[in-house]
């Protein structure tokens, strides 16, 4: 018998694939780093396309007084039929400060905050148009001309980390 004819529950993973291709994926990538580290090369490269034409550069002067922000840019991109929706997060100012100890905490707390409002969407009345904005990979570069990077990579447990990111076993920044 022909897949397309039969709807029972042989055919089950096929239904579920031909649905979420149909669909579409969310996919959110977070970069994080010093500046001039290649960050948006990578990002650009691996799409195809340039994510940060309106960005603007910072002097010296500017970077030393910058806190990290968060920024998302968002594209879609369609390969053979397949719409995937790629959200890049980006961090400028993280790791550009003199004293970097808290440079964490905003990248920690918004990874928080979108496994939170994931929660809360799924666990709503109305399930059916979620937008899927959870950190799904990040990815933290890291200087090559770092001073005794060693044993300092490891962080200890970040409180309150969401569960399944990788920041609860001290995994993140320095």
């Amino acid at each position: 018998m022909d897949d397309k004819e039969y709807v029972g529950f042989a055919t089950l993973p096929n239904q579920v694939h031909r649905k979420s291709v149909k669909k579409g994926f969310d996919f959110t990538l977070m970069v994080a780093g010093e500046s001039g580290l290649g960050k948006s090369t990578l990002v650009n490269s691996l799409f195809l396309t340039d994510l940060y034409r309106d960005r603007k550069l910072l002097g010296a002067e500017e970077r030393i007084m910058q806190t990290v922000e968060i920024t998302k840019h968002a594209v879609d991109i369609e390969e053979k039929g397949v719409r995937l929706r790629l959200t890049i997060v980006d961090t400028p100012g993280f790791g550009d400060a003199v004293n970097n100890t808290e440079c964490w905490k905003p990248v920690a707390e918004y990874i928080d905050q979108q496994f939170e409002q994931y929660f809360r969407d799924e666990s709503g009345l109305n399930r059916k148009n979620i937008q899927d904005n959870r950190v799904h990979c990040c990815l933290y570069f890291i200087s090559p001309f770092g001073h005794g990077y060693g044993l300092s990579l490891r962080l200890p447990t970040l409180p309150g980390a969401a569960k399944g990111t990788g920041w609860e076993h001290g995994q993140g920044c320095h």
